[in-house]
């Protein structure tokens, strides 16, 4: 079967790495085809390349500039121009192949229209996948473009040949939108397996004494500093109360995005900058040494749609570094993590339940010890050369 998957995310965005790139690796593994179109947060035309037998197509800019830190959203009429831009190279780019289906990924109006277009235009079956709330989730110049978002996201499932949905929250949704359970196929996010087959025990200690930890308690962050959508201001209150107990406790938040000054600047507001590391957004491959530097992880959730909607990379990432996870009880977080075996639950958006989970775990190497080997195997039922499988059941529905 030959696909092309249509994104507006850049090749290092999370979407790209924890979930279409090593789906589409597995997919060519099994002898079929992928096209990967993207947008790039930085364009310059570049040719078409391989990796691992995934054609990867970057066609054009995308509605944000920069990365990590200098990641910085578009608005107003840079905005537009971009989207019309994007719109008609992913559609250009996805005509000239010749495909046997078309996968949107993200219901977003750049590569929804140009998906749907080129799927009309060719006369193929044209799919859907919904990994997160984007109306929710994302931050907007302005009404006008959540609304926009907002009638893609709601109307874009109703006219394709099956829809795939990373949360449960999300299979719901899309059926109340009047999509047949029939053509909705649950695929969780996972873990592509060569990225932590390498093991280095040295890894977290040299990153320890690079940091200045060594000795220390380490709590893990890993993930998008953006307020919208990761409650970060959650866990720095969670951590100030973690601080009173285990003064000797350090936060390292890894990652970068537009609220870094932000949340930099509440911290020196709350008296931890000696106790808190910004470290800043590192390559995908070291992402396995970065958890080896903590203790524990956490991922800070509110009990809203945003947490319920969303499967959330730094939990499966986690589990396969051995890594325990504090997170809260909302959405599908407490299967992922058999109920607890390989990460503690705690109630969502309560930071005083937050940092007792956190000094809880912080202070029992046996019980994380335990929850690190419950992780590893949980990691297993979410590598993609397993899930892919139940990803391809999409193209059954048609």
């Amino acid at each position: 079967m030959k696909v092309a998957f249509l994104s507006t995310s850049s090749p290092d965005a999370p979407l790209l790495v924890g979930r279409l790139l090593p789906l589409a690796k597995e997919m060519v593994r099994l002898g079929h085809t992928v096209h990967l179109l993207v947008l790039h947060h930085d364009y310059r035309p570049v040719p078409v390349r391989q990796e691992a037998g995934v054609y990867i197509h970057e066609v054009a800019q995308m509605h944000v500039r920069g990365w990590g830190d200098a990641r910085r959203p578009l608005s107003g009429w840079p905005l537009l121009r971009v989207a019309f831009t994007a719109t008609l190279a992913l559609w250009r780019r996805a005509r000239q192949l010749e495909v046997d289906a078309y996968h949107i990924c993200k219901p977003q109006p750049m590569n929804g229209l140009a998906g749907w277009l080129a799927a009309r235009w060719k006369g193929r079956p044209c799919f859907l996948d919904c990994d997160d709330y984007e109306a929710e989730a994302n931050r907007f110049a302005g009404r006008w473009q959540r609304a926009v978002v907002r009638a893609f996201e709601d109307g874009l499932p109703r006219h394709m040949a099956g829809v795939s949905v990373n949360t449960r929250f999300l299979a719901e949704r899309v059926r109340s939108l009047g999509v047949a359970p029939g053509r909705i196929v649950h695929v969780p996010n996972g873990v592509e397996r060569a990225r932590f087959a390498r093991e280095d025990a040295q890894a977290g200690l040299r990153l320890r004494e690079r940091y200045g930890l060594a000795g220390r308690p380490v709590v893990l962050y890993l993930g998008t500093l953006s307020l919208t959508g990761h409650p970060l201001d959650l866990l720095l209150t969670a951590f100030a109360r973690v601080s009173r107990q285990m003064p000797e406790a350090h936060l390292v938040l890894v990652g970068g995005g537009e609220d870094r000054p932000t949340l930099e600047r509440r911290v020196a507001e709350m008296g931890l900058r000696e106790r808190v590391t910004f470290v800043g957004a590192v390559p995908p491959a070291e992402v396995p040494d970065y958890l080896s530097l903590g203790d524990v992880s956490v991922d800070p959730v509110l009990d809203d749609a945003v947490a319920r909607a969303r499967s959330p990379l730094k939990i499966f990432e986690s589990m396969a570094g051995g890594l325990p996870v504090v997170t809260g009880d909302v959405g599908d977080r407490r299967e992922i993590l058999g109920e607890g075996r390989a990460g503690l639950l705690v109630p969502p958006g309560d930071p005083q339940a937050l940092a007792e989970g956190i000094v809880a775990l912080l202070r029992d190497p046996v019980r994380r010890r335990q929850m690190a080997a419950a992780g590893r195997e949980r990691a297993e039922d979410y590598m993609w050369d397993r899930l892919v499988g139940r990803f391809l059941r999409v193209y059954e529905v048609a």
